[in-house]
């Protein structure tokens, strides 16, 4: 695998805390993001763009194969966090791929503390996980348009019933 590419993806939160204190030193603005990314399609990789044009990096907190599993069911994920990691690490607008065990990204996001965190329009922005911690250190928490007519499961149905 591509070692610019590894660069980017860690399973260590405290490097990766480093490295995003690091960037705030710099002036730099935190947005995360986090999901499944199971089948990488063009609705995630425009809401991707789109969330990192609200600050100068982005973090994508990673669920990992048994966090995906308890979230979607046992016949998820499709690839496995390493493939999802290792693709996600080749878009142009992710700086860092963080993977995660637990059902929600909160302990990630108390420890990490970015300055933008960002959903699905299909979330109430106070029902984010995260919320009160971003919003309680000054930050901001928004929701992006998905694009239309894209879905993972949507997907994952036409490849099984073919």
């Amino acid at each position: 695998m591509h070692k610019q590419l590894v660069e980017k993806i860690s399973d260590n939160w405290q490097l990766a805390k480093l490295k995003i204190e690091q960037w705030k030193a710099k002036g730099d603005t935190i947005v995360f993001t986090n999901g499944c990314f199971d089948l990488l399609h063009p609705g995630h990789v425009d809401y991707l763009y789109n969330a990192k044009s609200l600050g100068d990096r982005l973090i994508v907190g990673l669920n990992s194969d048994s966090s995906v599993s308890e979230l979607k069911g046992p016949s998820r994920p499709i690839q496995d966090e390493k493939a999802r990691a290792f693709i996600m690490a080749s878009l142009g607008c992710t700086d860092l791929i963080v993977i995660f065990n637990e059902e929600t990204p909160l302990e990630l996001i108390s420890l990490l503390k970015p300055d933008i965190l960002v959903k699905g329009g299909d979330y109430k922005v106070e029902d984010i996980v995260g919320y009160t911690i971003v919003q309680e250190n000054g930050g901001k928490v928004l929701t992006l348009d998905f694009l239309p007519g894209y879905s993972t499961s949507a997907i994952e149905k036409k490849i099984r019933n073919s």
